[in-house]
């Protein structure tokens, strides 16, 4: 029996079918169509695991087989990736905006073509292993249910919102829409300040605010946690109007916080674009104003389509990148102000794109952490870093400590701590060696399994710090409860606004409380003799910052540690 996965090609020219077929036929049982309607066709007939559709066909094209694709739920997650020209940049453009995976161009290059639609395979893969790893068993029952109501508010849930409103528009073409994409800026806190019943309490009355509101030919939904979207007639809803309502709304409550909702929208000009895909424009626009004390709301613009674009290229190419090893580890040392010695170093991660240069951390991180892929790049850069201080001890006869970033999805890996002593035996190191660095976001999301986790990481010999304490929420009963042995916090706490003089007073008070509970404290951020002068004034000793040192490559980094243990012989 063959038990390869199945790869539909679509394309009107027999010998473009022949060729692919000739590029996969190892791997994949190849079945063929010459256009969309015949695909679809065959769809209903086989299940297929991947999809090779070109753009330009007779009787259906692929882009309006793509756009049937995507409005279908039976076929929601395949990948399709689209066959383009080299200069169809519109072709490849709607391509994108209709939910494909990734384009090939013709004439077909065989390698950079069974590249990407490995890239495809795997970016599906992974996202599965993401879902899996964030839910229970239970959970995932529930995501697969398709319940049509959310229990806690009775409006549509993620799922159901989706079917009803791209039905909506599809049986309105006569009527223009718009999408409103909205959430309560920090609801974390909501729940933490006062209690559970409170924040089902503000859920609760904004759903039927919005419920009210779209009474008359819209729709709505709570998509996810204080995340509501909307779908009404253009103009039918003034979001002012709406940001209004949903205030007094909440001051009728008379809860002693101030609730504010923010805003993106998204004016629907594509109706064959998956309302997924429009939520997502919606929920780009919000982000760009999200705790802005000047703005409320955005509309998805152009600007914002070019960001979505890059985070397709990052999706595209992240694979392939990984195989290649694009990925880098440059190290930032931490000083000892009173020795004005190395007294050990971050790793942090650069990605050098062929094509695009040096790609940021913070445009490709948050990608990577939405979809999952951070999971296998903190594995990269784990043994990346094991291997660099072996590397390191051989070249001077020194090991430095040096830390690594875990990931919130790599706590939820019941694996993580034997694949941290596998590369610790690999690598003959010991564990008080690989400081490991978590986020305050980690905790919030967590507590108890975070707790258990660090406990189970020192236990067995590994050092754990909390990085970024002071950016977001921080309370302090993660001081008390959390069992860690650094504190990481930025200078950049006390330059905040008018206020420095008190964000200087309470990062004293933060680091001297942490020195009390016989916690370590580096301070991050210092870029001036002034800022040097304060930490050190206040009593820190470990200092991190471009005052000393930027990141760098591997190779500087060793160099400048085998100078710095020869100025102590």
């Amino acid at each position: 029996m063959d038990n390869k996965q199945v790869m539909l090609i679509v394309d009107d020219v027999n010998i473009n079918r022949t060729v692919l077929a000739q590029f996969f036929h190892d791997d994949y049982r190849i079945v063929e169509a010459e256009n969309g309607k015949e695909a679809l066709a065959m769809l209903e007939q086989e299940a297929a695991h991947i999809v090779l559709v070109d753009l330009m066909m007779p009787v259906m094209d692929g882009l309006e087989f793509m756009s049937i694709l995507k409005n279908n739920d039976q076929y929601k997650g395949l990948p399709v990736v689209a066959m383009t020209t080299n200069n169809d940049l519109d072709g490849q453009t709607w391509a994108v905006e209709l939910g494909a995976a990734d384009f090939i161009t013709k004439p077909f290059n065989p390698a950079v073509v069974r590249c990407r639609v490995k890239n495809v395979i795997g970016s599906a893969e992974n996202e599965w292993r993401r879902v899996a790893q964030l839910a229970s068993d239970k959970q995932l029952a529930e995501v697969v249910s398709f319940v049509d109501n959310d229990s806690l508010t009775g409006l549509f849930n993620r799922e159901s919102f989706y079917r009803k409103a791209s039905r909506l528009i599809r049986d309105n073409p006569d009527v223009e829409y718009e999408i409103m994409y909205l959430d309560v800026y920090s609801f974390k806190v909501i729940n933490d300040l006062f209690t559970m019943e409170t924040g089902n309490l503000v859920l609760k009355t904004a759903a039927y605010y919005f419920n009210v509101l779209t009474s008359n030919g819209g729709i709505c939904g709570r998509v996810e946690s204080d995340h509501f979207v909307l779908c009404v007639p253009r103009g039918q809803v003034r979001i002012e109007h709406l940001l209004e309502g949903i205030d007094s709304t909440m001051l009728s409550l008379g809860i002693s916080h101030n609730i504010v909702f923010y805003a993106g929208i998204y004016d629907v000009e594509n109706t064959y674009m998956p309302l997924e895909q429009m939520c997502d424009r919606a929920r780009l626009a919000m982000n760009t104003v999200k705790g802005s004390k000047l703005h409320r709301y955005a509309y998805y613009d152009e600007k914002m389509r070019q960001l979505m674009l890059e985070e397709q290229m990052i999706v595209r190419d992240m694979e392939f990148a990984l195989q290649e090893k694009q990925f880098s580890v440059y190290l930032q040392p931490v000083y000892d102000a009173e020795t004005g010695k190395i007294a050990s170093a971050e790793a942090l991660v650069r990605w050098q794109h062929p094509s695009q240069g040096i790609i940021s951390p913070g445009k490709f991180i948050p990608v990577f952490e939405r979809n999952g892929f951070i999971v296998r790049l903190d594995r990269y850069v784990w043994e990346m870093v094991c291997e660099f201080m072996a590397e390191l001890r051989e070249a001077t006869g020194f090991l430095l400590p040096v830390s690594v970033n875990v990931s919130r999805l790599n706590l939820y890996n019941l694996d993580l701590l034997d694949f941290l002593m596998g590369l610790i035996r690999k690598y003959d190191l010991s564990p008080e060696y690989l400081h490991l660095e978590i986020t305050e976001a980690a905790y919030t999301q967590d507590s108890h399994q975070l707790i258990e986790e660090v406990e189970m990481f020192r236990q067995n010999g590994f050092k754990v710090s909390l990085d970024d304490y002071g950016k977001g929420y921080s309370p302090l009963s993660m001081l008390k409860e959390l069992p860690m042995d650094t504190l990481k916090v930025d200078i950049g706490f006390m330059k905040r606004g008018d206020k420095a003089a008190r964000g200087a007073r309470i990062m004293e008070g933060v680091v001297e409380m942490a020195r009390e509970l016989g916690l370590d404290v580096i301070i991050e951020g210092v870029e001036t003799k002034e800022d040097r002068a304060f930490v050190t004034k206040m009593g820190a000793r470990l200092i991190q910052g471009y005052f000393y040192a930027k990141p760098m490559p591997r190779e500087a980094f060793v160099e400048l540690c085998a100078k710095n243990f020869m100025e102590d012989k």
